[in-house]
């Protein structure tokens, strides 16, 4: 099963875009309100260039503890140490400037340690309709970051 690929654009600039993905501070539950359940939300630990969060998104039944890792400034990964569904995987977030003064953000993941049905399931559930809707609530949160007076 190839890795769940997805690319969002947005109105940011990378920077923008950087600090909105590796704000670990209160703010992150701001800007992430819509895919980010404040309920299962926990930073675990945090350092100049990395942290431990356990995330979930608002109404789904997974939850996820991943590693975020931004010391190269051309990519910001992502291990997944522990999950609900007992998978872990691995993943990158590559930013680029669009040429009107934006960004598009390339996310890649790969659910290495999952079943073979469960990479199955997730796989189908980001490819088809909710991928978009994950695409739509990317974009709309790092335009929101953008336009905000913290940005």
């Amino acid at each position: 099963m190839s890795p769940v690929q997805f690319e969002v654009t947005t109105l940011a600039s990378p920077e923008q875009v950087r600090e909105a993905l590796t704000d670990f501070s209160d703010r992150r539950l701001e800007t992430w309100h819509r895919t980010l359940d404040p309920k299962r939300y926990e930073l675990r630990e945090h350092g100049g260039t990395w942290a431990v969060a356990r995330e979930a998104t608002p109404g789904s039944p997974f939850w996820v503890v991943a590693r975020y890792d931004w010391s190269d400034p051309a990519v910001i990964r992502m291990t997944i140490l522990e999950s609900s569904y007992g998978g872990g995987g691995e993943g990158s977030l590559r930013i680029t400037p669009t040429a009107v003064g934006g960004s598009r953000l390339r996310v890649e993941w790969d659910n290495t340690a999952a079943r073979s049905w469960q990479k199955l399931l997730l796989h189908v559930v980001h490819s088809g309709p909710m991928g978009r809707l994950v695409c739509r609530l990317w974009t709309s949160a790092l335009d929101e970051y953008a336009q905000s007076a913290h940005a």
